[in-house]
């Protein structure tokens, strides 16, 4: 297993969130939309360097910026 930020990850890989980086507004919303420590999320896609990240949590798939993506800590498989 590999640490690493959800916009790191590779489309298709999956994970585990392990933290949330970032001010208590940040990771308020992150765990809004579902994604929080213990939860497992698969990257769908990405664009390099900018752009939305599309991530999968349970049935759902959820557009989040660049910038929102690298505050979360994966556990990859």
């Amino acid at each position: 297993m590999r640490m690493t930020d959800l916009a790191a990850m590779h489309a298709g890989e999956s994970g585990t969130v392990t933290r949330l980086d970032g001010g208590t507004g940040a990771s308020k919303r992150l765990e809004d939309m579902g994604i929080r420590p213990g939860v497992r999320v698969t990257k769908i896609s990405g664009q390099i360097m900018h752009g939305p990240v599309i991530v999968g949590v349970g049935s759902a798939r959820l557009a989040i910026g660049h910038g929102m993506a690298r505050r979360v800590v994966v556990a990859a498989d």
